[in-house]
């Protein structure tokens, strides 16, 4: 019997589908144009061109705060607040680039997104001199600010280059990723793009069977921001499905190994420090933008910080034990993206802050999980009227201006309504196309392409991709669904 072990070193023959399948629909004709050209053209390329001309966008509706500061409430008018430039001064970071790391030190955020805060704060007073040199009037603010801009287009470009080769055969679906409204408004407020990277890495490690490698950067992930750890339940609920635990197992103990490791340095020698974070998430109050924030905004009831944590915890646990039923009775197995949708987004209705950059957690998975530019494009409007809500809700706390001149907290709840209505109606879609996969774009274009040799139905799955059930909640069918029939099923009952 083979193990999966063999699976690892083995040629895959997937990979030699994808290749004859791309020479198929795109044969090289007469009149091709010459290699360079040709090569110019590639379809990463273009996805690179993309996400710069969204980037430049950006550019262009950060300029208010980049050339009049970062003052309130024009910082919240102008659409152009950064979490980069306010943690600047208050973090101690004008002072002395290491702050994170004194034993004093109050900054709130995990240890890699510590440590990336400040190399980017060291860069920024060495180069601060550099560019006064040059005539160019910018502190080291500004510099630490437009480094910072710099690492979240990266990593962006990273994104939608791994998120391209996730969908396969539907790599184009990596252009929403590229022109996300989304990413262009609120992707640079706070360091969320580096978790959304390493999250998306070890997707695609994964998905090349390459687990140790994706626990590796599930471990990163989590040192920056907690959703990447999700990972491991969408792992999980497929290898109970697949009776294979192999790929669960050593991705959950590279990703133990790595932030075990990543931590401890600071665990050890500024035990204080480190623990602001954890201190910080546990007693926090309810966060912008949360349904428990809405709530005591709509009733006039506060909720303490211990006993949000009660709600939030519970309440998450309950849906993901939901989620790993559904994804343990559907009656073909789901997609891991499908399944990484749904918890994050999970997370993102109870917890205790919904802040406007937490879209980016989702984008790449919405992708993944249900590439169709219609929902996206709607994702997209509300979550944009959420983002300028929420500023204008804070601008009127801020500001000194008569009400009448303000925003109506009314409109700001309807705001965070939608948002909420938009996430639950997502997740119902893709809950749909894990019950009758013939409504899956993903599936459906696997299908048109397959080859009768090498089936592939979930490009993320590595080995789970085309396993047999050994555990499912519902009564098991004595021989594999077949996924072509419901498919053309589905095409049959269109008109």
């Amino acid at each position: 019997m083979a193990s999966a072990h063999d699976d690892l070193t083995a040629e895959d023959p997937r990979q030699q589908l994808a290749k004859s399948e791309h020479s198929r629909i795109a044969p090289r004709g007469k009149y091709t144009l010459p290699g360079r050209i040709r090569a110019f053209w590639r379809p990463g390329h273009l996805l690179v061109l993309l996400t710069i001309a969204a980037a430049l966008v950006a550019v262009l509706l950060k300029t208010p705060c980049r050339v009049g500061g970062w003052g309130v409430p024009d910082v919240y008018l102008g659409g152009c607040y950064s979490d980069w430039t306010g943690l600047w001064t208050s973090r101690g970071f004008a002072e002395n680039p290491w702050a994170p790391f004194q034993p004093d030190g109050s900054f709130e955020y995990p240890v890699l997104i510590s440590v990336v805060a400040s190399v980017l704060a060291w860069l920024a007073h060495a180069l601060t001199g550099i560019v006064e040199a040059l005539g160019v009037d910018a502190g080291p603010n500004l510099v630490f600010y437009d480094l910072n801009f710099l690492a979240v287009v990266a990593l962006w470009i990273v994104t939608v280059l791994l998120v391209a080769k996730l969908a396969g055969i539907r790599y184009w679906d990596a252009t929403m990723v590229a022109v996300a409204p989304g990413i262009i408004f609120a992707g640079f407020i706070n360091w969320d793009m580096w978790a959304v990277a390493l999250m998306v890495g070890a997707m695609w490690a994964f998905a090349k069977h390459r687990y140790i490698i994706s626990g590796v950067l599930i471990g990163l992930g989590v040192a920056v921001k907690l959703f990447p750890l999700f990972l491991l339940g969408a792992i999980a609920v497929l290898a109970i499905r697949t009776a294979r635990y192999y790929p669960l197992v050593v991705t959950a103990a590279a990703a133990a190994v790595t932030w075990f490791l990543v931590n401890l340095p600071m665990m050890m020698f500024n035990p204080e420090a480190w623990a602001v974070f954890y201190e910080f998430s546990a007693d926090r109050p309810p966060g912008w933008s949360s349904i428990w924030h809405a709530y005591g905004v709509a009733t006039g009831d506060t909720i303490t910080g211990a006993e949000l944590s009660g709600y939030a915890f519970w309440s998450f646990l309950i849906l993901c034990i939901v989620i790993a039923v559904i994804g343990l009775t559907t009656r073909h197995r789901p997609r891991l993206a499908q399944l990484m949708f749904l918890i994050v987004a999970a997370f993102l209705l109870v917890n205790k802050v919904y802040s406007p950059q937490f879209v980016l957690w989702l984008i790449p998975l919405l992708v993944l999980a249900l590439p169709n530019w219609r929902d996206f494009l709607i994702f997209s409007v509300i979550e944009l009227l959420h983002f300028w809500a929420i500023w204008g809700y804070l601008a009127s706390l801020g500001s000194e201006y008569e009400s009448q001149h303000q925003l109506d907290e009314n409109l700001y709840l309807a705001a965070v309504a939608g948002h909420v209505v938009m996430l639950i109606y997502l997740m119902m879609r893709v809950v749909l196309d894990m019950y009758d996969p013939g409504g899956d774009p993903v599936r459906n274009s696997l299908a048109k392409a397959a080859h009768p040799q090498v089936p592939i139905d979930d490009p993320g799955g590595a080995e789970f991709d085309g396993a047999a059930d050994r555990f499912v909640l519902r009564r098991r069918d004595t021989a594999p669904p077949d996924l072509s029939r419901d498919i053309d099923s589905k095409h049959d009952a269109i008109p």
